[in-house]
């Protein structure tokens, strides 16, 4: 198991950009696959990006050319750029790992950051 932990949520204006950041306590995080979900109020938990350990990233179209994943394997974190924020952006963003062998969707999960897009 991973312990995950999230922050850098909060209020935006739309058009806005926030930074969000996990940092995972496994030494071995980088043989890992991070990603990011979402989940807004009354809807199912979404992909957002994912990030291989290899370093290789993939983005739901809904914020592909907005959003951007990164890690950094020194320091055991991953972030994500949001940059010009919607209103249906607004949800709690959670942090996932897992190993290659384990489906997406599934190992550890953060407890969540809420984030909102309002003017």
């Amino acid at each position: 198991q991973v312990q995950l932990v999230e922050s850098g949520g909060g209020l935006v204006q739309p058009g806005g950009s926030l930074r969000l950041s996990c940092a995972a306590s496994r030494s071995i995080f980088s043989r890992y696959v991070m990603a990011w979900y979402r989940q807004a109020p009354g809807k199912q938990r979404e992909w957002v990006a994912t990030i291989t350990s290899g370093g290789s990233t993939t983005y739901a179209d809904s914020v592909k050319g907005r959003f951007t994943i990164s890690r950094d394997n020194g320091n055991n974190t991953v972030d994500l750029q949001m940059n010009y924020l919607k209103p249906e952006d607004t949800a709690v963003y959670y942090c996932n790992a897992r190993t290659s062998a384990v489906p997406a969707g599934l190992g550890s999960w953060g407890q969540g950051t809420q984030v909102t897009v309002s003017v």
